[in-house]
């Protein structure tokens, strides 16, 4: 007579080396167990969330909205962008324009100074 083998089912070439750790909030946690409740599953048994998690994983095809976006350029922009704000500053600091509209609020209060001139001469006539 064979003798069966107890204890767990090796699993050979398909032993799993890398671990994901997820963290769930209580709102997170409470959609969980509704959906482990959903397939008749006990939350609180060690073992029974991962496999469920693994196959809804593996399963599922990504849209091509839900993929995220390729960010492999992104360092690389911002640090251009960073690279022309320096050289922008830079080039202030050597041209001593410690405020570019220096002219623009000398022109603005000559404006105002005109502007007040012809408010009293109409005050002028008005009265006169």
């Amino acid at each position: 007579m064979e003798q069966r083998k107890r204890g767990r089912k090796r699993l050979g070439k398909k032993k799993r080396y890398h671990n994901v750790m997820l963290r769930f909030n209580d709102s997170e946690y409470a959609k969980l167990k509704v959906l482990c409740e959903s397939f008749a599953l006990d939350i609180s048994k060690r073992g029974t969330i991962s496999p469920l998690l693994r196959r809804l994983v593996l399963n599922q095809k990504a849209d091509e909205k839900d993929r995220l976006p390729d960010t492999s350029n992104l360092a690389y922009q911002i640090n251009k962008i960073g690279n022309n704000i320096n050289q922008l500053v830079k080039l202030a600091h050597h041209k001593n324009l410690k405020n570019p509209n220096t002219g623009l609020q000398d022109e603005i209060q000559r404006t105002n100074g005109l502007l007040l001139e012809l408010v009293e001469i109409i005050n002028e006539e008005k009265t006169g």
